[in-house]
């Protein structure tokens, strides 16, 4: 069940353009393509890999963003302004039975248009962790770990 490397960072800015703007002119990053999941988003580049996500942040977030990201913090200043941190993985049916073996409660997402399977846990403090594998995984998953009531965000 090794994680493989951190994939990413979402943050909930109060102001998306000028937020992207600073990571691209002062980190040099820059923005690239990204899925379209109904509420706005940018996504950061270093070379050919998305690092940094942005999707603004605040009290009036929309329902579509609510819906698929839940939100722990209104908070677009600080560090309460990092939503999650993203690790991509190997050994899905392994990490499901062990998260299972710790009684850690798990969000489970099928992302068809990324090929991912994805699950969201926190750690004692609160901080999201998603940690993405590849779909193809779902099928060496003994189907009663995939079954398992999701635990709310």
């Amino acid at each position: 069940m090794p994680l493989e490397h951190l994939e990413h960072f979402l943050i909930q800015p109060k102001n998306l353009e000028q937020t992207a703007a600073w990571w691209c002119e002062v980190l040099g990053l820059k923005e690239g393509p990204h899925p379209d999941f109904g509420f706005p988003v940018k996504w950061l580049y270093i070379g050919d890999r998305d690092v940094v996500h942005m999707t603004t942040g605040g009290p009036n977030v929309s329902d579509a963003r609510k819906s698929y990201l839940g939100q722990q913090s209104e908070a677009v200043h600080g560090s309460g302004v990092v939503d999650h941190v993203a690790f991509r993985c190997t050994g899905l049916a392994e990490m499901l039975e062990h998260l299972r073996s710790k009684s850690v409660s798990v969000r489970k997402r099928q992302v068809d248009d990324q090929a991912l399977y994805q699950l969201f846990l926190l750690d004692p403090n609160g901080v999201k962790v998603e940690l993405n594998f590849d779909a193809e995984e779902v099928k060496d998953v003994d189907p009663e770990y995939l079954d398992d009531n999701l635990a709310a965000e």
